[in-house]
Formats: structure tokens, C-alpha cells, sequence
């Protein structure tokens, strides 16, 4: 497994919702074994950092169950409000990404991964309806809660989803804070 991790990562419930603390988890065999260039990740950065989201754990790993899991449980540790995971969502034998995060999610945010696969559809990519994409959350009260986004590996899918957390994120973080809606975190409901 490939980790970055910055030094400094606020509790998600104290996190200001201007600049939100967000972890970007790639999971791909053949990027964790160094034989091909992570690019979704690097996109997914890209689109946070410019809408003034704090990237501050990054990390790279191969399809498998435990390590999924244990990098997600990781980055949940840094500090994060949020964490964007690409790729492993498609229906591939080694596409393990739902598997090893639904037992950790506390609810299932369902909008998301039909977000996911519209825009990839909308894009031009039909494949997109193939994709198991999807959105939630993690939560233990008192501790932790975390939004979870996992879009395709794909850059044009790691796009979406970081889009999403963009449009998404402050919000939740609000919410998950105690926040009431419309509180001027621009994502109303």
C-alpha cells in the first residue's frame, strides 16, 4: 500500500466547513504494484484542491477486501471528514470496493451512486450503468462520522465523484456536525 499522509487532521465534527479535511483511497492492483500510473486519483485531487477541500491522506491499494477496508479505517483514524474512494466498483472479479466498505457504513446514501452512474451515462460513457458506485456513511457517535464517496477508477468517473464531494460535502459535514439545512453551507435540501 502507497500512503501520503499530511500531519495535522481535525475530528470531522470539528472540522470548519469552509476547508474540509477529505482522503482519496485508489484502489487498483496494477497502480499499487507500481506497473501503471494512478491518474484518477491525481484528477480527484485536482477538482478538491481547487474548491478549497484540504486533500490530506492519499493512499494506493490493490483490490483486495482487507486492505480496502484497513485504508479506509486509516484514513477515518487521520482525521477526515470525508473520503473519496476510485475505482474497484465495477463488475470485474477483483472489483472489491462495495464489498469491503458496506460493513463499515452506518447508512447508505443511495443518490450518490445514481449520481455516479447519470453523469457517466450523460458523459457518454453507457458502461456507467455497470458501475457499483456508491455513497454513505460511517459513523461512530461521539468519535467519527464520515462521508463516504466511491466512483469508478476511471479519471472521468474519479471527476464525478470528487464533483460530487465538492457539491456534497460541506453540507454533510454540517449535518453530521448537528447542523441544521439551508445553513449557508450552499447545498440546502
Amino acid at each position: 500500500m502507497n500512503t501520503a499522509k499530511d500531519t495535522q487532521h481535525p475530528s470531522s465534527v470539528d472540522a470548519p466547513c469552509s476547508s474540509l479535511e477529505v482522503a482519496i483511497v485508489t484502489v487498483s492492483d496494477r497502480s499499487a504494484a507500481g506497473e501503471r500510473d494512478d491518474l484518477s486519483g491525481p484528477a480527484a485531487r485536482e477538482v478538491l484542491e481547487a474548491a478549497d477541500f484540504r486533500v490530506s491522506f492519499v493512499a494506493t491499494v490493490p483490490d483486495s477486501r482487507k486492505q480496502i477496508r484497513q485504508t479506509v479505517k486509516e484514513a477515518i483514524d487521520s482525521g477526515v471528514a470525508a473520503i473519496l474512494l476510485t475505482g474497484g466498483t465495477g463488475i470485474a472479479p477483483r472489483d472489491k470496493t462495495p464489498q469491503a466498505v458496506a460493513p463499515l457504513l452506518t447508512m447508505q446514501l443511495p443518490g450518490i451512486g445514481e449520481e455516479l452512474r447519470r453523469r457517466g451515462v450523460a458523459a457518454g460513457a453507457p458502461g456507467a450503468l455497470l458501475s457499483r458506485g456508491f455513497g454513505g456513511i460511517i459513523r461512530e457517535k461521539g468519535k467519527y462520522e464520515v462521508l463516504v464517496i466511491a466512483a469508478p477508477g476511471s479519471v472521468g468517473g474519479a471527476k464525478d465523484g470528487a464533483e460530487l464531494l465538492v457539491q456534497l460535502g460541506r453540507h454533510a459535514a454540517h449535518q453530521l456536525a448537528g447542523g441544521d439545512h439551508g445553513a449557508g453551507d450552499g447545498a440546502s435540501i
